[in-house]
């Protein structure tokens, strides 16, 4: 259950149709945006060799005994800092057994196959799972869930679901005794291996209260976490969060590959988009990617796809015509259907650089019609 991307990272080598040849940017833009990008994205190639300046010190033993249900990137990431600044990691559950063996024996864990097993190890148990349907079946399995014996537990829930699906989950752990919050996330891996995640939180703020001290030492001693409001309400604010980024990302892919067809010189362009109404947050972290065609994933096109769905559902249901959201979906969409799902979201330049993306198959040529012997 990862909510990451895709259990195989994209491999430029091994698309014949993505070549790798990086494109020189003029020295005062690339300082420029390497200065940015190490703000955003700080050493992407290697997280875990990220320790972050709150882990300095030798970490204190926390009382709270901590469970992961989902260790892909995000997951296994938030579990090693948890670990670094003292929590116990009780148990780890993936339903990839590989990945919860590994990161069970690097963190000193118990690897279940049993979800009720994980509830029963941990005080807080952090749920990072893929989708709606992963969601409610982690807490409704009637062979085995997170709420047998859950009484007392504190659920934080921190997949990109439906809002309706995390006032579900509420109802569910409320009814077993145990408690639940969302933990809406806006970062990614590295941000998960340092403690800087930003946190948006849905659910009843005594909840909140109660694990504080955990969710803190994900983001920067809370500097980096936002109480929203009730169960459902975090999960709209990033449903928005991802709409907005997912059309600037697709802005900016359409205004570089136009760019690239007029033959303009795009670091001059990326230059000019900085300095103007033009500039963004996705100019620094995925601008360059487009220019060099490096698509390795951190936030998946087929997540991009997922999330401005939630977002166009909301939509919907407040009789909102949002066609740039709609417009940014069909992009996401397409390259999930071309096979381009699991590339990082700046890979949507592949959809609007001529030249670029998969190559289309000749169409089979049609057999003249025989006639019929009378």
């Amino acid at each position: 259950m990862n909510s990451g991307c895709g259990s195989t990272p994209y491999d430029p080598p091994a698309c014949a149709w993505l070549p790798r040849a990086r494109r020189p940017l003029e020295p005062g833009l690339r300082a420029r945006v390497r200065a940015l990008r190490h703000v955003a994205l700080a050493s992407r190639r290697a997280p875990r060799l990220l320790v972050s300046s709150l882990n300095k010190h030798s970490p204190q033993s926390m009382p709270e005994k901590i469970g992961f249900v989902g260790v892909g990137r995000m997951g296994a990431n938030m579990a090693r800092r948890l670990k670094d600044v003292g929590y116990t990691i009780a148990a780890v559950y993936d339903v990839r057994a590989a990945a919860a063996q590994e990161l069970a024996k690097e963190l000193g864990a118990e690897a279940t196959d049993k979800l009720a097993r994980v509830t029963e190890l941990s005080d807080v148990i952090i749920t990072v799972v893929t989708d709606d349907k992963a969601q409610i079946a982690i807490f409704t399995n009637k062979k085995d869930n997170l709420l047998m014996g859950a009484k007392g537990r504190v659920f934080v829930n921190c997949a990109t679901i439906s809002p309706q699906t995390h006032i579900e989950t509420e109802k569910l752990a409320k009814k077993a005794g145990a408690a639940s919050l969302e933990g809406c996330m806006a970062s990614s891996i590295t941000q998960a291996r340092n403690g800087t995640l930003y946190l948006m939180i849905g659910g009843h703020e005594a909840v909140y209260e109660k694990v504080k001290p955990v969710l803190n030492k994900l983001t920067d001693d809370g500097k980096l976490m936002t109480y929203i409001g009730k169960a459902g309400k975090a999960a709209q604010v990033k449903a928005l969060v991802n709409m907005v980024m997912n059309i600037n990302t697709a802005g900016l892919a359409e205004g570089l590959g136009l760019g690239s067809s007029l033959g303009v010189d795009l670091p001059i362009l990326m230059k000019v988009f900085s300095q103007t109404g033009a500039n963004s947050r996705v100019l620094v972290t995925d601008g360059e990617d487009m220019l060099n065609r490096d698509h390795s994933c951190f936030f998946s096109a087929a997540h991009a796809a997922k999330d401005s769905g939630i977002a166009l559902k909301l939509a919907k249901e407040q009789n909102l015509n949002v066609p740039l959201a709609a417009a940014t979906f069909a992009q996401y969409t397409k390259m999930v259907k071309l096979g381009l799902g699991e590339l990082d979201k700046s890979g949507i330049a592949e959809l609007t650089f001529k030249g670029r993306g998969p190559k289309k198959k000749p169409a089979a040529k049609k057999k003249p019609a025989t006639k019929k012997k009378k």
